[in-house]
């Protein structure tokens, strides 16, 4: 405990500089208005900016990167809770009770019970990040090449499990990313993988032109053919405070939802997707009135918004301590944290411990102006939501275009992303999710490495990776979870489950 509290001293006295608490706040007012604006989300929005991170240090990179993140997930609640409209897909569950009940005049308490909700879930999810960080580290230092490279194997089976659709889709999306990984140089060898002769292959694409293309042009292109109608609640905001018998509801599906979103936040596959609607069944099943669900129960804003940011906030765990991201938006991370020549993974808290427990002290610190930014400010993000977005997607290509450029100063990465966009457009319209294509596209290059590294002794074949027991172990539960997942019974119970 005494460790823990002493890593945390150091990351507070990282955090509270004045670069990075600002950088911390423009992260989460960034993330705040994201997800108060329907249309773009974090995933586009990171990438979008992650140009801006060359000129940034590693540290003050990740913490601003990391504030948009959460801070999504804040003003999510905003956009759900005043128009009936999901600004981030975590605040679907939000929209069922929270539009109800600011439609019964209690706007401003169901926004505080998300804020304070939320800032409660944070504040926990911050300590098990903590705790958890030094032995899942110590941890990962005795994993071998082959146990990294089947734990890898997990995350991509977990992203196939979790991923809306088809299973056989979300397959196809993790090859096709782990075949645009391959493309370049081959760095033993030196020949040409995937190149199809044309020279600008030679060095593999850019993660910020796959990422940008894939999410940022793509979703803008979505959402451009979807007709605007919003119906943001026309009365009084109301007190945002709630009262004492609304705290007292709230409380217990707040630490419920706390610690379910905690846990899922840290399975591969994107788990923290899954926390606020496991909550919102959760509260469900423990009311006494179930019925009141779906007409204002303030249980229903509260338990799904502390999983929705608990769930952000440890899905942290697996990307600082085994360097493999649960999700697109910590594959995004990964991708920041390359471009600062950064290697994801247990190294990072031995060797630069000031940015490890600097991120994890800048999210309580994040999480604190994630309050003052959402309570008071709601005024302003009522008269924002009222923005066309005919005269914003505009700004926000030439925005793209202009950092993509100032990445390599190459007119071919514009074009590359835009051809990006139009094949991740191409695949939302034929019902493919992007997202395990980004994690294929991530770890792609990590599981190459890690197999040619197990693979390196003379006469090993692929049956060596059975050689370490976790390693088969792993290997074995990844080709169990497959098989119950194509199971007709169980296919269709994980469909009813996303469309619930």
């Amino acid at each position: 405990m005494l460790e823990v509290l002493a890593n945390l001293g150091l990351g507070f006295a990282v955090a509270l500089t004045l670069k990075n608490l600002a950088l911390c706040f423009l992260g989460c007012l960034i993330g705040t208005l994201i997800g108060v604006l329907p249309g773009v989300g974090p995933i586009a929005t990171i990438a979008m900016l992650l140009p801006i991170t060359f000129g940034l240090d590693p540290i003050g990179a990740l913490i601003m990167l990391s504030g948009i993140y959460y801070g999504a997930q804040y003003g999510g609640s905003t956009t759900a809770i005043l128009v009936n409209i999901p600004g981030e897909a975590t605040s679907v569950v939000t929209t069922l009770d929270g539009h109800e009940m600011a439609k019964q005049g209690r706007a401003g308490v169901a926004l505080g019970t998300a804020a304070i909700a939320s800032f409660f879930a944070g504040t926990v999810a911050t300590l098990v990040v903590a705790g958890l960080a030094t032995p899942m580290t110590g941890l990962a230092l005795k994993f071998g090449p082959s146990d990294r490279f089947s734990l890898m194997v997990l995350g991509l089976v977990f992203a196939v499990v979790l991923a809306r659709g088809s299973i056989v889709k979300a397959l196809a999306m993790i090859t096709l990313g782990i075949l645009l990984s391959t493309v370049g140089t081959d760095g033993e060898t030196g020949e040409d993988r995937l190149t199809f002769g044309f020279d600008q292959f030679a060095d593999g694409i850019e993660f910020a032109v796959v990422a940008m293309g894939i999410f940022g042009f793509a979703e803008i292109l979505k959402n451009l053919e979807n007709p605007e109608a919003r119906d943001v609640v026309r009365g009084a905001i109301g007190r945002l405070l709630p009262s004492g018998t609304d705290l007292k509801a709230s409380a217990a599906p707040a630490a419920r939802g706390t610690l379910l979103g905690s846990f899922l936040g840290i399975l591969p596959g994107n788990g923290a997707v899954l926390a606020p609607f496991a909550s919102y069944t959760l509260e469900k099943r423990v009311a006494k009135d179930p019925s009141r669900f779906g007409r204002g129960a303030i249980e229903g804003v509260a338990g799904p918004e502390a999983a929705n940011n608990a769930g952000a906030q440890t899905s942290f765990i697996p990307l600082l301590t085994l360097g493999i991201p649960p999700n697109a938006v910590m594959a995004l991370m990964v991708g920041a944290m390359t471009i600062h020549g950064l290697i994801p993974g247990p190294q990072i808290m031995s060797k630069q411990p000031d940015l490890f427990w600097g991120l994890i002290a800048s999210m309580w610190l994040g999480n604190l102006m994630l309050l003052v930014i959402n309570l008071p400010l709601v005024g302003l993000w009522v008269r924002l939501l009222k923005v066309p977005y005919r005269l914003m997607f505009p700004a926000i290509l030439l925005f793209c275009c202009i950092g993509i450029y100032s990445i390599g100063n190459k007119p071919e990465d514009v074009m590359l992303t835009a051809a990006f966009g139009f094949i991740g457009y191409s695949l939302l319209k034929l019902g493919f999710e992007p997202a395990p294509l980004l994690l294929g596209f991530v770890l792609g290059k990590l599981m190459e490495e890690n197999l040619r590294q197990a693979m390196s002794k003379a006469g090993a074949t692929l049956v060596s990776l059975l050689d370490s027991n976790l390693s088969a172990g792993l290997l074995a539960f990844s080709a169990l979870l497959l098989l119950l997942a194509v199971l007709p019974a169980v296919r269709k119970s994980r469909e009813d489950a996303f469309q619930e």
